[in-house]
């Protein structure tokens, strides 16, 4: 499951001097936030909260609108709408972050946004590739908002973040009652298929193959075949022998993807000292090298964006806003069409390529940061194949994670700048990663 979304507790406003008729009085106001200021811009950080009675302050002395408060990625200053484009999903991603990740769109959203879902989505369990429209919108008036793009960037980033980890299978449970099941694996998400005895499970990776092998273990020698018709972590033993003899010692460590005391001779450690039995780390690590308990990275990360590529390389001397001192690295990006392998959701099938241009500061943290992307290209981090969430385009090549500045101006809710804390937060991204 994702973590916490931390970032709307730690809020930043932008804010530039030239929007207000008495600087003088701005200051004044500010200086109790310990703003950081750069050119004609104050960057102040603080809770919604703080941050939500400092707009209302400033509005008296502004000359237009209300600033907008934002977080990582939204920009002051611009004026903001009830509600913006809908966004495409996965109907079957969707559904399961509306039943199981409400908290985390709640702190996303505050309390003076919604998200709006096509009806659609009650049956999408019956079409797995069908997709609904989500549309974030200002339900609550107020003379303070934020802008409701920004909200749904934040709501994007989230989307991303969950699909990206999330599996959908079907498993024979033979006699387990559903509701059990629901119970002992609340991270999953149940619903009946159109077989028997058979239910179509949506989770992370880590919980469903939990679930595979827990149904392993607890169903009868006489049906364990059906089981085998699932991809699903190797049991413990060969079926036709004895099952291993685990000690009840309170003391025995369990492992975190199997729920079973781990046996002495099955125990692997890893660096960031959490233990699994083998055989299950075995099959997390072949699905993604990382710890599944803390996900610290384990090896070189290597992802499904398609071959062919090229990342080439340019400089103007024209700068930033935010970095008039230097000029200006821009990044072109060609990934040609092609037909997808195996690691893409439709093997086989022809994809759509992509050209896109990025921007960085031309400064020394600029370029470091050009390195480290040069190296996430190598290793097809930068793009991967799937459903736009822009265009809504399905079989073309897509941005992951990682973000880039596609615009020069605009601030962060046009994917621009002025953008104070993005280098930072792109070399996060990429440190996650295993790049740094």
């Amino acid at each position: 499951m994702p973590s916490s979304v931390l970032f709307i507790n730690d809020i930043t406003v932008i804010i530039d001097e030239a929007d207000y008729k008495d600087c003088g009085r701005l200051m004044k106001i500010l200086q109790a936030y310990s703003p950081e200021k750069n050119g004609s811009y104050y960057k102040v950080k603080g809770t919604y909260k703080e941050l939500e009675n400092l707009s209302i302050t400033l509005s008296e002395v502004r000359h237009c609108s209300i600033p907008a408060t934002h977080g990582p990625d939204c920009q002051q200053g611009e004026q903001a709408s009830t509600d913006v484009k809908s966004v495409d999903v996965s109907g079957v991603v969707m559904a399961y972050i509306e039943q199981k990740c409400a908290e985390e769109v709640r702190k996303i959203l505050g309390n003076k946004f919604v998200t709006e879902t096509q009806s659609g989505l009650r049956t999408v369990h019956n079409n797995p590739s069908s997709t609904v429209q989500v549309t974030v919108r200002q339900h609550q008036v107020s003379t303070y908002y934020v802008p409701a793009d920004c909200v749904r960037q934040r709501f994007i980033t989230f989307y991303q973040r969950i699909a990206s980890d999330l599996q959908v299978t079907s498993v024979p449970v033979g006699s387990h009652d559903h509701k059990e099941l629901q119970r002992r694996f609340p991270h999953l998400l149940f619903k009946p298929s159109h077989k028997k005895y058979e239910l179509t499970v949506t989770g992370p990776f880590v919980h469903i193959a939990r679930l595979k092998e827990f149904l392993l273990q607890n169903t009868p020698s006489s049906s364990k075949s059906q089981v085998h018709k699932y991809p699903a972590v190797t049991p413990k033993s060969n079926t036709s022998g004895p099952s291993p003899t685990h000690s009840k010692d309170p003391e025995d460590e369990t492992c975190p993807i199997c729920m079973e005391p781990i046996a002495t001779t099955d125990k692997e450690t890893l660096q960031c000292k959490h233990s699994f039995c083998k055989h299950c780390l075995k099959t997390a690590f072949d699905y993604k090298p990382v710890c599944p308990t803390c996900g610290e990275l384990y090896g070189i990360l290597t992802g499904t964006q398609p071959d062919g590529g090229k990342m080439d390389v340019s400089q103007k001397s024209s700068s930033l806003p935010g970095y008039e001192r230097y000029g200006t690295i821009i990044i072109h990006y060609t990934i040609p069409s092609g037909i997808q392998k195996k690691e893409h959701p439709n093997p086989g099938q022809p994809y759509e390529g992509a050209a896109r241009t990025a921007y960085l500061p031309d400064s020394s943290e600029g370029r470091k940061i050009l390195k480290l992307l040069r190296q996430a290209f190598n290793q097809r981090l930068i793009f991967t194949v799937g459903r736009s969430t822009t265009s809504g385009r399905t079989n073309a090549v897509t941005w992951n994670d990682i973000h880039h500045k596609t615009s020069i101006h605009g601030g962060p809710t046009h994917y621009g700048y002025p953008d104070p804390d993005y280098l930072k937060r792109v070399r996060d991204e990429l440190k996650v990663k295993g790049i740094e």
